[in-house]
């Protein structure tokens, strides 16, 4: 009976993770993680937690506790980061992040004795590596993926620099971010448990904004200005690590500084290559041919392996090799382009640009349609939406394409929305 109990919880704990856009899929790998992150009784009442942030007090209605009881739970949650604490204008609201990008870089950001940090590591790697289920429905699923590549902006030409948004800058999300934290990159600290990682640099992932502000309260995170966060951006770019971000135009909430070897979004954006699922930035390597030397400097930095040697076909030179480009596994990143000494690399343009959600509402609408699960964002058998989460979801869904709308209004089956995409059609 006890382990039907136990099991029960995690169970629904992770129907409950599966509600939101980026899931987790069911296993016996995953129910060893919860139980390492989660004590039985938090999985029983974070299984009942609203989609949408929630106050002290409605948690405590759906738990049926008092709200000294609830807040004493939430804040223990909030101290591991398995929820995360937001303060606006004086009023605390709480929310649980996914899996990823979540709880589960979030439990690897700082060393812990808390944990057996050597033995999630192992489940981790089993988990995303072994099994591949979660990590392909997480990068492979839908149009509009987690996260974006940002171009490495001292690659670009004075005239390309141009055409740089300013979204599409990490310096400028470091410079405009209302906080700024540094922790440790997740997917080497799990390396590093494993006798795996590289030798890049360890502390130097970043998150922003109301993320930030969460973990650096609980120390997860150290709280840094605009000034050094600009530094470390340039030491990551120095050691050729690729900027990974949020796939988001506002309010960014983390940049990953990764390598081709640890991090998991390169090591997926190799595998499931063909489905894109790393949004690339809006530039493209182009190779001079004339000037390569067939070094090999390009091909030894590309994290997706989008760079090769081929033959240079010179009767003169027969073992001559020249760069050659794959464009359908380019990032787009940029980290090509410093370390050719022959000046044969240079960014160009993408004749079409990649589109990026506005904020963190418009990305979880879009997700969650091409997924299946707008439903979820609407319809929470726990707690009913407030009337300001319902204006803000809806009014994404009506800024989507005709197509998008029409789509968006048959998943929810709702009169309401449907009435909405019709004014907005006529």
């Amino acid at each position: 009976m006890a382990h039907h109990t136990t099991k029960s919880a995690y169970d629904r704990l992770t129907e409950r993770l599966n509600r939101y856009p980026q899931g987790a899929t069911p296993s016996e790998l995953l129910f060893k993680i919860l139980k390492i992150l989660f004590k039985e009784e938090e999985a029983a009442l974070v299984a009942l937690l609203p989609i949408k942030p929630f106050t002290v007090d409605k948690a405590a209605a759906i738990w049926k506790k008092s709200p000294a009881e609830t807040q004493k739970i939430l804040d223990e949650l909030a101290g591991r980061a398995l929820i995360v604490d937001i303060v606006y204008n004086g009023k605390t609201e709480y929310a649980l992040p996914p899996p990823m990008a979540g709880f589960f870089e979030f439990s690897m950001m700082r060393i812990r004795d808390d944990i057996n940090q050597k033995l999630l590591s192992e489940l981790f790697y089993r988990y995303i590596t072994e099994e591949d289920d979660f990590i392909r429905a997480l990068f492979t699923e839908g149009e509009t993926q987690l996260g974006r590549t940002f171009v490495n902006e001292t690659a670009l030409s004075e005239e390309n620099a141009l055409y740089v948004l300013d979204y599409e800058r990490a310096g400028e999300v470091i410079k405009s971010a209302s906080h700024r934290g540094v922790s440790m990159c997740y997917c080497r600290h799990k390396k590093l448990h494993l006798d795996m990682a590289c030798d890049a640099e360890m502390n130097i992932c970043m998150t922003f904004n109301t993320t930030a502000a969460s973990l650096i309260r609980h120390g997860h995170a150290r709280e840094v200005d605009a000034e050094e966060g600009l530094d470390l951006l340039q030491k990551a770019r120095h050691q050729n690590l690729v900027q990974f971000g949020e796939n988001v135009q506002k309010g960014v909430n983390f940049i990953c500084n990764c390598c081709g070897c640890c991090c998991e979004a390169m090591i997926a954006a190799r595998r499931f290559a063909i489905m894109n699922p790393v949004h690339t930035t809006n530039f493209i390597p182009q190779v001079e041919t004339e000037k390569c030397n067939g070094c090999g400097k390009c091909v030894n930095v590309c994290p997706v392996e989008a760079m090769t040697l081929v033959s240079a076909n010179d009767p003169a030179k027969p073992k001559a090799k020249l760069a050659r480009l794959d464009e359908q596994r380019c990032l787009g990143c940029g980290v090509c382009v410093p370390v050719c000494s022959r000046d044969s690399l240079s960014l160009k343009s993408r004749e079409r640009r990649v589109l990026t959600p506005v904020n963190g509402v418009h990305k979880a609408v879009v997700m969650a349609l091409e997924r299946g699960k707008l439903q979820n964002l609407f319809f929470d058998n726990r707690v009913l939406f407030s009337h300001r989460a319902l204006a803000a979801v809806t009014g994404a869904i009506l800024k989507l394409p005709p197509v998008k709308r029409i789509m968006a209004s048959e998943q929810v089956k709702s009169r309401y929305l449907a009435e909405m995409v019709r004014r907005i059609r006529h």
